[in-house]
C-alpha cells in the first residue's frame, strides 16, 4: 500500500524506512529539505518539501491513492491539522497523529483521529522495563488518566468472583486470559488457577491496586 508521512525527524525517518522494508511505497513530507538526509541512501520513496497540511503538497505526495497517513512532525497543531485534512478531505482510511500534549490527544481521539500521546506512551515503556513484572501498565488511554495493567494475584484469589477482586482493589476487571484465550468477565465469573487478570484503574491508584491484589482475600472462599 501507499503511505504518506508528514515529518522527517527520527520517528518519521524510521517509520518510512521500516515501511519500505515491508515493501510498501512511501512518500515523506517535511518543511526542511535537509531533514531527508535521515532517510539514508537506500530510501527510494518520494521526498516532498512543503507543509504536510497543504492540499497541493499532499497531492504531490500521492495522498489520493494513499491507504495510510502518519503525522509525526514536532508540532501538535500541525500534526492534527494534517491528519484531519488527510481524513476529511482525501478520505484516507488509516490516519494517526503524534501528539505531545495528552489532554489534546484525548480531544482529538473524540474527533475520530487516532493519536499517539508521546509522553505517556514513552513513560509506560520505561515503566515496563524498570518495574517488576505485572506492575507496569499494558495500556493507557490518551489523557493518561486510566491505565490497564496485569495484576500480580495472590494464589488465594483463585475461586473468588471477579466482583470480589474489584471491590478489594478498587479496580475493574477488563479481561482475563485463560488457556491462551481472552474472555470478558461477568459478575459471576470466578478466577481460576493460571488465569492472567487485566484490570482498568485510575493511574494514581496503580500501586495501591497491585499491592491489594498481592494480598490474600480477607475472607476464605
Amino acid at each position: 500500500m501507499h503511505v504518506v508521512i508528514m515529518g522527517c525527524g527520527r520517528v518519521g525517518a524510521s517509520l518510512a524506512t521500516a515501511l519500505q522494508r515491508l515493501d510498501h511505497t512511501v512518500a515523506v513530507v517535511d518543511k526542511n529539505a535537509l531533514a531527508f538526509h535521515r532517510l539514508g541512501r537506500d530510501f527510494h520513496g518520494r521526498q516532498i518539501t512543503g507543509n504536510g497540511f497543504d492540499r497541493d503538497v499532499l497531492i504531490e505526495a500521492g495522498i489520493e491513492k494513499a491507504a495510510a497517513f502518519a503525522a509525526v512532525s514536532n508540532g501538535d497543531n500541525s500534526n492534527i491539522v494534517a491528519a484531519r485534512v488527510a481524513r476529511e478531505t482525501f478520505g484516507v482510511e488509516h490516519v494517526v497523529a503524534r501528539i505531545y500534549d495528552p489532554k489534546r490527544a484525548e480531544v482529538y481521539q473524540r474527533l475520530g483521529i487516532p493519536t499517539v500521546a508521546t509522553v505517556p506512551w514513552t513513560t509506560d515503556r520505561f515503566l515496563r522495563m524498570l518495574l517488576p513484572e505485572g506492575v507496569a501498565t499494558a495500556w493507557r488511554e490518551p489523557s493518561g488518566t486510566v491505565a490497564v495493567l496485569q495484576l500480580p494475584l495472590h494464589e488465594g484469589w483463585v475461586g473468588c468472583k471477579v466482583t470480589e477482586l474489584e471491590e478489594a482493589t478498587g479496580s475493574r476487571v477488563a479481561f482475563i486470559m485463560r488457556f491462551g484465550n481472552g474472555i470478558l468477565p461477568t459478575p459471576k465469573t470466578v478466577i481460576q488457577a493460571d488465569d492472567t487478570v487485566y484490570v482498568a484503574a485510575l493511574s494514581g491508584t496503580v500501586t495501591d491496586v497491585t499491592e491489594s491484589a498481592r494480598q490474600a482475600p480477607e475472607e476464605s472462599h
